[in-house]
């Protein structure tokens, strides 16, 4: 069984706190004590954003982290470098990548699906990587252990859905609103809506992201998903800062509040 199949086994009850921080923000030294200080909090997966130039699906917020890891010249390998190094003091939370096509296909998909392995990722989302084309892709990961994980947005039919359940494997991320991260007003009823049809196509479970901007949203979409995704909302306090210290106190604080908040609504 895998970490994210033994994570998701393992909630009993409760829903899966998926919280997402930028590889390499505010510098390359604090994230691995990021990642242990959320997992403390009552984070269950990591979604850690690999920093791109072009960060298309991304709002200002985490464009604004992927500049800043940027100057500190965080690549790829550096950020499974930062994979690796977690793992020494945690074995068995899950980590998932978070980002964009182009610095796999330079380092080639076979290699880098055999560096993620050996650093402890578990699963890849590649959100330029639309799923019709991800064929071969998709087949170096599973390969390596990997998961593949694909977006579903709101405008997805039918027809893509069952697609893309039928290569998903991991969880299935909804995408709760049409925009980039962090935008617009959360729909409750329309990201309820959705998950059911998800729901149809695919065992796997279904996290929501995009639009969880605090307690009492992820406590709402924690009422009808399988995991909640957070993150803008910890990337401002990141940006918000002073320094790393007061980041990774400001972060534990907000993700021990989001927790608590999804673990009332779960009961």
């Amino acid at each position: 069984m895998s970490r994210i199949e033994a994570c998701f086994a393992g909630l009993s009850g409760r829903k899966a706190m998926i919280a997402y921080i930028t590889a390499g923000d505010p510098d390359p030294a604090c994230t691995v004590t990021l990642m242990h200080a959320m997992v403390a909090a009552g984070v269950d997966v990591i979604e850690l954003g690999v920093p791109f130039s072009d960060p298309m699906a991304d709002g200002p917020v985490i464009q604004r982290a992927s500049e800043r890891a940027l100057a500190h010249h965080v690549s790829l390998r550096g950020v499974l470098s930062m994979v690796s190094e977690f793992r020494t003091g945690d074995a068995r939370t899950p980590v998932v990548l978070m980002g964009y096509l182009n610095p796999i296909e330079v380092l080639g998909y076979g290699a880098f699906a055999r560096n993620a392995v050996e650093a402890g990722v578990d699963g890849v989302l590649t959100v330029d990587m639309p799923p019709e084309e991800a064929g071969d892709y998709v087949v170096e990961l599973q390969t390596a252990g990997l998961a593949p994980i694909f977006l579903i947005a709101p405008t997805t039919t039918d027809e893509r859905v069952a697609k893309i359940c039928a290569l998903a494997r991991g969880f299935v991320y909804y995408v709760s609103l049409k925009g980039v991260t962090g935008a617009a007003h959360l729909d409750v009823v329309g990201v309820t809506e959705k998950v059911e049809q998800i729901r149809h196509h695919t065992s796997l479970p279904i996290a929501v992201g995009f639009g969880i901007k605090d307690a009492a949203a992820a406590a709402q979409v924690a009422r009808v998903a399988d995991g909640v995704v957070v993150g803008s909302a910890l990337v401002q306090l990141i940006e918000g800062s002073s320094d790393g210290g007061a980041a990774v106190r400001s972060v534990a604080a907000r993700v021990r509040e989001i927790r608590a908040a999804m673990d009332e609504a779960a009961a």
